[in-house]
Order: structure tokens, then sequence, then C-alpha cells
């Protein structure tokens, strides 16, 4: 990662660690979720409002390190307005990028500012902490019972 797009990198999570998007408990909720990242610490309780197959309001609550806070916040935000089905397609694109495992030439121009975390794959133990908050909107969207882990 060239020092760049590293500082930017920094920026962006810096930011929405401090002033977190959509941060705090909806109380309109019809689908809800809970994850743990038990190598960082990371907890979120995820909830969502849905209007038929879009996603009208989702927000956060929890704690742990700037990484797993910067991307459930900036996650909120990208997925606020799209439909159930886009927003699991966000999901694999998403995974993609910070495991590494889409095809070398994949861009991921269609995750706009979450791209900047693309940084996360050069750091294989944060892979866990940038992709808790996903997880955790994949239970919700599926009304999971279960609490999801990272481990």
């Amino acid at each position: 990662m060239n020092s760049e797009l590293r500082e930017l990198y920094q920026q962006v999570i810096l930011d929405h660690n401090k002033n977190p998007k959509n941060f705090g408990k909806i109380e309109n909720h019809n689908h809800s979720s809970e994850g743990f990242n038990p190598l960082c610490g990371d907890h979120i309780h995820l909830y969502l409002h849905t209007d038929g197959d879009i996603i009208t309001d989702i927000s956060f609550e929890g704690g742990g390190c700037a990484i797993s806070k910067s991307s459930a916040s900036m996650m909120t935000a990208f997925v606020k307005g799209k439909t159930l089905a886009e927003a699991n397609h966000l999901f694999e694109r998403f995974h993609e990028m910070v495991t590494g495992t889409g095809s070398d030439d994949d861009a991921y121009e269609d995750l706009d500012k979450l791209a900047v975390l693309q940084g996360v794959k050069e750091f294989p133990v944060r892979v866990k902490c940038a992709s808790l908050a996903w997880h955790t909107l994949v239970a919700a969207l599926k009304n999971s019972p279960e609490s999801i882990s990272t481990e």
C-alpha cells in the first residue's frame, strides 16, 4: 500500500471511529443481530428497519477497535436505502475485497468509499474486525436468533 493510500486509510478510519454514522439504537427496528470478535474484543448490535425489500433505516451500538467501529459506520451509511439483495451482494463484494479473494483485476468502484478498507487485507488479523458488521448485517437480514462470532 503506498503512503498516500495508507494515510487516507488511517484518516477515514479515525474519522468514522470518532464520529460514527448511524450510532445508537433505532426504536422501530424489525431486524436485529449481535456480533462479537473475541480476538479483538469487538462487539456490535445492529438494528435495521425494512419496508418490503428496502433497508429504510439502520444503526448500530457497541464498541471495539477503530477498524470495527469505522467499518460499521461506513456500512450503515452505505446500505441505507438499498434492497436486501443489493445489501447481500455488497457483503460478498466487501468480503472479497478485505480478504483478497477477488480476482486481481477486480475493481471495487461499486463499493465507493468502502474501498478505503481494502488496505485491511494487508493485515490479516484485522480482516475480522472490518467484516464483523457485515456478517452481523447478513444475520440480521435472515432474522437469525444466534449471535455472530468471527471465531
